[in-house]
């Protein structure tokens, strides 16, 4: 596991073929961050599956209400549902969609995110400033590369647990 520099901005989270460690930019993207920890700590996102998996291009999950698999699973909505917060307001920087970096994913308006997020497969700045960037994975990486392709998969990986290192 990668060296944990700020618990408080710092997620591990558990698939089933491994743990990622991802370090949040409190200071790029804080309201994105917080809602990340937020639901992350309430359990929300536990059981979450990847809905929508593109080869070469990223990993999207985050539906907490359409994609549980442990409970009101709904595989056909799966991709359309949110929290029942708030959307959160972009937060665009210059920070580049990387390989490794997490982006919230949206509806058309820019000011639409919620609960979904992306792990970019690979450099996709094609999506720059149009998708707010508020982490990159540390380490745990090659799980994120094993999670099933699919739009949607036909056995969707799954979160299985979201975690603040400060709360582990």
């Amino acid at each position: 596991m990668a060296e944990i520099k700020d618990p408080e901005n710092t997620i591990i989270l558990t698939l089933e073929n491994g743990e990622v460690v991802i370090e949040l930019m409190p200071e790029i993207a804080p309201k994105h961050c917080d809602r990340m920890k937020e639901l992350a700590r309430s359990g929300a996102y536990d059981g979450v599956v990847f809905h929508r998996v593109i080869d070469g291009f990223m990993a999207q999950t985050g539906d907490v209400q359409f994609g549980n698999k442990t409970k009101d699973y709904e595989p056909r909505r799966a991709g359309t549902g949110a929290s029942d917060l708030p959307n959160v307001e972009a937060e665009f920087s210059g920070i580049p969609h990387d390989r490794g970096t997490i982006g919230a994913a949206r509806a058309q308006n820019p000011n639409s995110a919620n609960s979904q997020f992306f792990i970019n497969f690979s450099d996709n700045h094609f999506l720059n400033r149009q998708y707010t960037v508020y982490g990159r994975v540390i380490s745990g990486m090659d799980a994120v590369d094993k999670i099933t392709r699919g739009e949607p998969p036909r056995e969707p990986d799954v979160m299985v647990s979201m975690k603040v290192a400060a709360d582990v």
